[in-house]
């Protein structure tokens, strides 16, 4: 009788532990959401708005490309600049998840990264070519580069787990047909 109790109290304490670390486990699920960051499309440089410039054909089409590659992603806001460009590469996969686009100011840079790390949501977040990288950055406490004026293909991926930071960088495979 003495070993079906000790064999009993195995037992309870082996689901305990299986109990508890599921706990954590979900825990741990609460924190984990993912940012995604990307430069806006190519600029039409023959505009003649030069101070708020829109995107060319190209953009319009890297931008629609966009949504193939978030497709399978649950975002739940979408974040942009105030800027033609920027609002134009929002907007398709904007429309497509049926998210209104939130604005951003790029000259606090600091604040929204906080804000980002306080809602813990899966987002897009549309910047610019000095913008994207450092934002990325600040999201891991890492120095990042700022892209360079004729890179549009960078897509970053900040996970974010518990206390686990891990940024990824793609490169779209969008070719233009002009």
């Amino acid at each position: 009788m003495n070993s079906f109790n000790n064999s009993t109290i195995i037992v309870l304490i082996f689901t305990l532990v299986i109990q508890l670390l599921s706990f954590d486990v979900l825990a741990q699920s609460d924190d984990t959401f993912t940012i995604y960051l990307v430069r806006h499309s190519e600029k039409d440089h023959a505009s003649e708005n030069s101070s708020d410039l829109p995107l060319s054909e190209c953009g319009e089409q890297r931008s629609k490309a966009l949504i193939h590659f978030l497709s399978e992603v649950d975002l739940e806001a979408v974040y942009s600049t105030d800027f033609m460009r920027t609002k134009s590469t929002a907007l398709p996969i904007a429309n497509k998840k049926d998210i209104e686009i939130s604005f951003y100011k790029e000259q606090d840079i600091k604040s929204f990264s906080n804000l980002l790390l306080e809602k813990k949501q899966n987002v897009l977040v549309v910047g610019h070519s000095n913008t994207t990288g450092f934002l990325a950055g600040l999201l891991v406490n890492e120095d990042v580069e700022d892209i360079d004026l004729h890179i549009y293909d960078h897509i970053y991926q900040v996970v974010f787990s518990g206390k686990s930071r891990t940024l990824n960088l793609f490169h779209s495979t969008f070719k233009c047909t002009d």
